[in-house]
């Protein structure tokens, strides 16, 4: 089979979910999911046969992370045979007969992000040869690398697949929200890379939802002859325990963007994590429409390079953050990945002249190296001069660790905490399936109005009590408010002195939630000015608990080019309205940090 052909004459379809979809059904993400082929194997051809119902033309057997190194962590290192020879005999037996429908052996990276650091190279390749081995003797039609996030282990993978396999290989590379790979390079890089090497396509999947994997394929488009491939997460998951997630992207979005993937050069479209035969289906029908409109055509090559209540008496700090008849501006700054924040240094110097109170330090969400926030923070108020809080999340931090952690930065000045609980960067694979939660925010501000009481975590008694003033987030843009309701009285009964909210973008769910809190505590309502509509379409459609209002969205469409500016505007409306409900205010600067944290300043006192 002429795979490359194929797809440079025709568009296909790809399945969608495997993992997330056997999690649904209550399968633990961090156990070795490619074993319920000879578990459950009837729950796995279940999987298939929705998505062949809903009209794909390509299904995945569910054998990623099926090599010997990452088996062997789940007391599977011996069955690599068996469990693929079941994935692909349950994923051929799902076809109907003259269907046309092929079957892809999904191969993922030899090891998991944690084994990489001990793990030679030759052990990569013999784990992925073994395994495709196994995969292309039990009769599929094309190996399928998916979610490498290290360009030396996709090409490893591209080179054992296309010596071992016989037949036809799909290359998909994953990129961050920063369109890096983990390995820190960009599409183009990878384009190059892959130049001249046996691959029918080249593609990318996973941890980026459909907008962002859009600009992917833009990207690649500019730099590869070749077919392309897409196939993006659900959006971002959203944590509802401590091992449990769930997808809110709606089958409109992913189809709406499925049409502009297509336009952009994908030859063939699916889904990652998240994505369920729904969306699949939507997706079909995006695409049925598509091939009738359009007739085929070779891959653009030109210009391309080489192919409850709070307790009565809680300990008060000593120096109240929010003051009466004081309007508190706050503005949030980020530490650089590069480690220089001398521009951070600058901006903040910039920002306090202007007459912003305090500035809070909160980290990036990004895998790449980055300045501690406690760090900032401490260095901002010593450098600058200024007021600063950082916010602390809780996310693969032992409470011993957090607690010493706290205890150094007390000892050097830092007063201010915000408590999240905080989620790991997307790297690739399943979600989070590596964050590991000592304690949660609640947790956390329990822990800090322990030592302000002058006890460790333990109960131990202190030389000294601390006085930090806790701070935590709420989110008025929750889809279940009294849930979102529930949490903030939690986290006052745990001791907050404060509350921070996720940026608002529209007021009713902030009226709602300031009324369940009661006035309890003061409420800083955080502003974040948005920048285009793709940008607040992003919001809206692919992370979780986040509320654009329709009217929003239409604005920024309609602005067009001066969509920054459109977004201000909006900002600054809402900051006006907020005044007469919040004690403070929180801004995001934009692209201008001054000019627009000037602005919405002017608005709000």
């Amino acid at each position: 089979m002429n795979m490359r052909a194929m797809l440079e004459s025709k568009i296909l379809v790809c399945d969608g979910a495997m993992g997330t979809m056997l999690h649904a059904a209550g399968n633990s993400l961090d156990q070795a999911l490619p074993a319920l082929n000879l578990s459950n194997p009837a729950l796995v051809r279940t999987i298939h046969d929705s998505y062949i119902s809903a009209g794909v033309d390509v299904i995945q057997t569910n054998t990623f992370g099926a090599s010997r190194l990452r088996l062997a962590e789940h007391g599977f290192g011996d069955r690599v045979e068996d469990i693929n020879r079941a994935g692909a005999r349950i994923a051929r037996q799902a076809v109907p007969p003259g269907s046309g429908v092929l079957v892809a052996g999904s191969v993922a990276p030899a090891v998991t992000v944690q084994q990489r650091r001990r793990v030679a190279p030759q052990q990569r390749i013999d784990a992925l040869r073994e395994q495709i081995e196994a995969l292309a003797g039990a009769g599929i039609d094309l190996i399928l690398l998916e979610t490498f996030g290290y360009l030396d282990e996709f090409i490893e993978a591209i080179q054992v697949a296309t010596a071992t396999a016989g037949i036809p290989v799909i290359a998909q590379a994953t990129f961050g929200t920063d369109a890096l790979t983990l390995s820190g390079h960009t599409p183009r890089e990878v384009a190059a890379a892959v130049a001249g090497l046996p691959v029918a396509a080249l593609g990318t999947n996973c941890t980026l939802g459909p907008q962002r994997s859009l600009a992917v394929v833009q990207e690649l488009r500019e730099h590869t002859g070749l077919p392309l491939t897409v196939q993006p997460n659900a959006g971002l998951p959203r944590r509802v325990a401590p091992a449990r997630f769930e997808y809110d992207i709606d089958s409109e979005y992913f189809a709406r963007y499925v049409r502009q993937l297509l336009e952009a050069g994908a030859r063939m479209v699916g889904g990652c994590c998240g994505t369920t035969p729904a969306q699949l289906a939507a997706a079909v029908q995006v695409a049925s429409d598509y091939r009738q409109q359009h007739r085929p055509r070779p891959a653009h090559t030109a210009g391309q390079a080489p192919a409850a209540a709070p307790p009565a008496a809680r300990p008060q700090p000593a120096t109240m953050l929010v003051q009466p008849g004081r309007p508190l501006v706050v503005a949030e700054l980020s530490p650089p990945p590069t480690g220089d924040i001398g521009h951070v240094l600058d901006v903040a110097q910039q920002l306090s002249e202007a007459g912003v109170d305090l500035i809070s330090a909160t980290a990036a969400r990004t895998s790449r190296a980055q300045v501690s926030v406690l760090d900032l923070a401490l260095h901002l108020h010593q450098q600058v001069g200024i007021e600063t809080m950082a916010s602390v999340t809780t996310w693969d931090r032992t409470i011993m660790a957090l607690q010493a952690d706290l205890l150094g930065a007390h000892a050097l000045g830092l007063r201010r905490i915000i408590c999240e609980t905080g989620t790991p960067p997307l790297l690739g694979d399943y979600p989070h399936v590596d964050g590991i939660w000592d304690v949660d925010s609640i947790g956390l501000i329990e822990l800090l109005a322990s030592l302000n009481r002058g006890a460790d975590h333990s109960g131990l008694q202190l030389a000294a009590k601390t006085d930090f003033e806790i701070g935590a987030r709420i989110n008025p843009g929750s889809r279940d408010p009294d849930r979102a309701a529930g949490r903030a009285l939690s986290k006052i009964a745990a001791g907050a002195h404060f509350l921070l909210t996720h940026p608002v973008y529209e007021l009713a769910g902030l009226e709602q939630l300031l009324d369940r809190i009661g006035g309890q505590v003061p409420v800083l309502a955080a502003v974040r000015p948005l920048t285009s509509f793709e940008e607040a379409e992003y919001l809206a459609h692919e992370v979780p608990d986040v509320t654009i209002p329709p009217d929003t969205l239409t604005a920024l469409q309609r602005a067009g080019a001066d969509a920054p500016r459109a977004g201000l505007d909006l900002a600054a409306a809402l900051a006006t309205r907020i005044k007469d409900l919040a004690s403070g205010l929180v801004i995001t600067p934009s692209a201008d940090p001054v000019a627009s944290t000037t602005m919405l300043m002017a608005c709000w006192r």
